[in-house]
Formats: C-alpha cells, sequence, structure tokens
C-alpha cells in the first residue's frame, strides 16, 4: 500500500492493470511518463522511459527467447529485470504474449519513501536517487527476485498519471544499435532525468 507522500503535491491516479501494458510499446511508453512506480510503498512519479519493440536489433528480444529474455515472451504487465554493468534495470513488459516488447524504467522523481532511498543509495541529493535504471533499482531495492513479478500485485504498484505532463521525445541512449530510432520519452525541464535531450521533439 501507498505510504504518504513527501511531496503533498503528489496525488496518486487509478491503479494501473495488466491490460495497460497490453498495447503497443509505443503506446505504452509515453503514457507512463507521469505515471507513478512504488515497490513496497517507495519510489515516486516516472519522469523517463524508453521503448524496446522485438523487431529493435536493440531490444534483448531481438534474437529470440533466452533463459534471460523468457519474461519478455510472456504476457503483459510483467516486470524484466536484468542485470547489468553490476547493476539491475527494471523494465514493463507490453504487447500481446510473444511479442516480447517492453518499455525500460529510466528515472523517477522521487516522492516516497526518501528515508529509505537515501539509505540504500547512500546519498543525499534527491536528484541523485532515481536519475538512471540502475540508480533507480537500488533506491527502491529492486533486484533478480522481481523479475517477473505482475506490475499491479505487491510488493508493486503503478499508478495512472492525474495530468498529461510536457512530454520530450528523442534518441535512446547507453546503447549502440538502432541508436536514430526516437524512442525516449521524459519530462521536460525535469532535474531528475538521468541525462539531458540531446535531440527534442
Amino acid at each position: 500500500m501507498a505510504r504518504k507522500s513527501d511531496q503533498t503535491t503528489h496525488k496518486l491516479g487509478k491503479a494501473l492493470n495488466r491490460k495497460f501494458f497490453d498495447r503497443s510499446v509505443h503506446e505504452v511508453a509515453p503514457e507512463l511518463i507521469g505515471a507513478t512506480l512504488l515497490v513496497d510503498g517507495v519510489g515516486g512519479m516516472i519522469v523517463e522511459v524508453e521503448a524496446y519493440h522485438h523487431t529493435d536489433p536493440a531490444a534483448h528480444s531481438f534474437n529470440g527467447e533466452t533463459p534471460r529474455t523468457r519474461i519478455m515472451f510472456g504476457p503483459a504487465g510483467f516486470a524484466y529485470v536484468y542485470r547489468i554493468h553490476q547493476v539491475y534495470c527494471v523494465n514493463a513488459v507490453c504487447e500481446a504474449e510473444g511479442s516480447a516488447s517492453a518499455v525500460l524504467i529510466r528515472a523517477l522523481q522521487p516522492t516516497f519513501g526518501l528515508d529509505e532511498m537515501r539509505a540504500r543509495r547512500g546519498v543525499d541529493d534527491k536528484r541523485l536517487l532515481c536519475s538512471g535504471p540502475g540508480r533507480l533499482c537500488q533506491a527502491l531495492g529492486i533486484g533478480l527476485a522481481h523479475n517477473g513479478l505482475a506490475l499491479d500485485r505487491a510488493p508493486i504498484e503503478m499508478f495512472a498519471r492525474t495530468g498529461v505532463p510536457d512530454v520530450l521525445r528523442g534518441i535512446r541512449i547507453g546503447i549502440s544499435k538502432a541508436v536514430e530510432y526516437p524512442w525516449r520519452y521524459g519530462v521536460r525541464g525535469s532535474k531528475y532525468l538521468s541525462k539531458p535531450f540531446a535531440k527534442v521533439a
């Protein structure tokens, strides 16, 4: 259950269920901007995501199903968690079963459970708690134990945005393939982005 927000202005929308994710990854990704992600009541507003489609050479599922990517080939509305460079990243699986598409959650504006996040991250600066997929997972305590968990059941909660933010669109970062695809989305002007948008729309 969501705990009291550290920012009284943060309002939670309707709880998202798995049906929300059972659509094109290109529809889900921009609509997740402004939504809220909580794990055991800790988290905040999503301010940055990237879409990965199964036809995308940068997607983990591009070369077919493996033990690592099995969750991506399952039904929508589940968490795909993987480890890279000693950190974890969390994704929301989208589209029909077998489609193997997902949205990478890149950054949050932390609003719930700041004390827990600071203790896990070992930093005080609020801007550094969840500004990047690895930082985000560390702050929320996400690890491989969360791989395959439903996004609409404890310990994970997701809530729809209550308004439509000013959303930027640009090229994805931290990848070496399909770098020209403008499938990164973020809140314009947010100080919690992992990196500024080089090319925006």
